[in-house]
């Protein structure tokens, strides 16, 4: 789901994939106010100022769901977080990518066993590593 905040993310680096789903969210903060966001989403407030101050602290990927989540008329966190993963899964079957190759493709920046457990939520993920996964991985589908 946070796919969908990034214009082409295949073409685009793992920065700004991460800068495009940082706005989205910040728009969040926006429309909703900070303190209902850092309420609803049990997010910390110092990482929703930041964020909506145009920093990029530190988040997970269940931050930035949960975030999110707090718009109008958006599904609960736990939905948002699991379409994202969805999204990063579905699109490794497309590309016909192996965490081994992602790995390769990434150049290390995370080690294939690492990336399996991430993707399928055994293992937390940051937004940082959400952002380079889906722009590696959105680049190679067909």
């Amino acid at each position: 789901m946070l796919q969908t905040l990034v214009e082409d993310p295949g073409s685009s680096s793992s920065e700004e994939v991460r800068a495009g789903i940082e706005a989205a969210l910040r728009e969040t903060i926006e429309t909703v106010g900070a303190d209902a966001v850092a309420d609803r989403s049990g997010v910390d407030r110092e990482a929703v100022d930041a964020l909506a101050a145009g920093e990029s602290p530190e988040l997970s990927l269940e931050d930035a769901a949960a975030i999110y989540a707090t718009g109008e008329g958006r599904p609960d966190a736990e939905s948002v977080l699991l379409e994202s993963r969805d999204d990063l899964l579905m699109g490794m079957s497309m590309a016909v990518l192996d965490v081994e190759a992602i790995e390769s493709g990434i150049d290390g920046a995370i080690e294939a066993k690492e990336i399996q457990q991430k993707v399928e939520g055994r293992f937390p993920m940051t937004l940082r590593e959400y952002a380079l996964l889906l722009g590696f991985i959105e680049g190679r589908k067909p």
